[in-house]
């Protein structure tokens, strides 16, 4: 049963219900208003008669109202003796004409309503037979169920005909989003007012759009991986061909090595982002920063570094420290051209870079080792600068969009941050990882 044919049957039960309450209120209402008419006009109609007949005044008093009542007298032991032939059935009991008093009171029995007062020489009652309000009221409930079955297939109708045109553009929402798949990922159009469908298509779009820039990153991102992949297989078979032919060639064997690792990395780099290691697998230790530094630069002749006197020690992963390193040159050195054109230095800073620390506490003594990886490539467009970081993104010089992504994780795993400028000419990538405290070391 689908949505329309549910909400089109709940209104439809709702509208009969409104329709039998609303006949049912009309004939209740009916009734009352009849019988509170008859109680007033016998009220009315006794106290007048009370009134002639205390002032002596003899013939007939004068009625007002309602017609066919029945005049009554009864004697002060609650006995009616005029008319003597009158309606049996509009005999007031005596245990109730008993409590006649000075003013007029209502009886009331299922055939007939009468009213009753004391007056000098006796009681007087005015009654009226309310066989006819019955009768009306009957006529009243006839009218309204024919009305009923007349009003309630033109009220099916219009709820018919409403819940199509409001319900609309939910299905066209509804239809559109069934066509959605992988292949057509499209915005989902809606035409219809700014309520709560049009809030859920808003979010539905949201996300498919998050799932389109999701697969353009994803396609992005295996393209550069495969081109990157290509290359250096490329060369180990070219090294593997020259040792087939010559096994003994020792500059084969070495390239073969380094391709083999670099390959090795990369597969380790993919499987750290996509697991999370980056931020996890932290085994930390007393490490020297400048030692870490300097064992990065020496896989890449030409690069400079430049450390401080002092050494700087923080707490954490030797391996992690030496990948993020490594990710941060490799990218100085691809952007350069050349590793003459990459710069490392490292110092200390006494400075909270986060500005975490509260005023209170002051800044610690133990400070921040900082170390900056400067090139004097191109520099980086400004339109890409914000989103460097992200997973899948890209430089202007290639890779594979992990490296930065990587570096950003482990230095937040070690507590601390990477903070990147770029200019033509000058591109430095800054590190800031706590140093290592007193309590720390002991």
């Amino acid at each position: 049963m689908s949505f329309r044919v549910r909400l089109t049957l709940i209104f439809t039960i709702v509208w009969g219900m409104l329709v039998l309450l609303a006949a049912l209120a009309a004939q209740v209402g009916v009734t009352r208003g009849l019988f509170t008419y008859v109680q007033n006009s016998l009220l009315h109609d006794t106290e007048q008669f009370a009134k002639f007949y205390s002032a002596g005044l003899t013939g007939t008093a004068p009625l007002e109202g309602t017609g066919n009542i029945n005049v009554s007298f009864y004697d002060l032991a609650g006995n009616r003796f005029l008319p003597r032939e009158g309606n049996p059935e509009q005999v007031i009991p005596k245990e109730v004409i008993l409590t006649a008093g000075n003013s007029p009171r209502i009886y009331t029995s299922l055939r007939f309503i009468a009213a009753y007062q004391r007056v000098s020489f006796g009681i007087i009652a005015l009654s009226q037979d309310i066989g006819y309000i019955y009768a009306l009221s009957d006529q009243v409930a006839r009218s309204v169920a024919l009305s009923l079955l007349f009003l309630l297939p033109v009220g099916v109708l219009l709820i018919i005909v409403t819940s199509q045109l409001t319900l609309r553009p939910l299905q066209e929402a509804s239809r559109a989003i069934q066509n959605r798949g992988p292949e057509n990922l499209s915005d989902v159009k809606y035409l219809g007012p700014p309520d709560e469908l049009g809030r859920i298509v808003d979010r539905v779009n949201s996300l498919l759009s998050a799932v389109r820039e999701a697969r353009e990153r994803e396609r992005a991102f295996l393209a550069e991986v495969s081109h990157e992949l290509r290359t250096p297989l490329t060369s180990l078979t070219g090294y593997l061909e020259r040792l087939s032919r010559n096994p003994a060639e020792q500059s084969a064997l070495e390239g073969a090595k380094r391709t083999t690792e670099h390959l090795t990395r990369m597969v380790g780099d993919l499987l750290a982002l996509a697991r999370g290691e980056a931020e996890r697998s932290v085994n930390a230790h007393i490490v020297s920063l400048g030692e870490v530094l300097k064992q990065v630069v020496q896989e890449y002749p030409g690069v400079s570094l430049r450390l401080p006197k002092e050494d700087l020690e923080v707490l954490g992963d030797p391996d992690r420290l030496m990948q993020l390193a490594r990710n941060l040159i490799s990218n100085a050195v691809r952007a350069a051209e050349r590793p003459q054109g990459v710069r490392v230095m490292a110092w200390r800073e006494n400075l909270d870079p986060f500005e975490t620390l509260p005023p209170t506490q002051g800044t610690p003594p133990e400070g921040w080792a900082v170390f900056a990886v400067r090139d004097d490539g191109p520099g980086i467009d400004p339109e890409i600068l914000p989103r460097l970081f992200q997973r899948f993104a890209r430089g202007p010089q290639g890779g594979t969009g992990l490296g930065l992504a990587i570096a950003r994780q482990i230095a937040m795993a070690h507590g601390g941050k990477i903070e990147v400028t770029s200019k033509p000419g000058d591109t430095r990538f800054t590190v800031y990882l706590p140093l290592l405290s007193d309590a720390e070391e002991d």
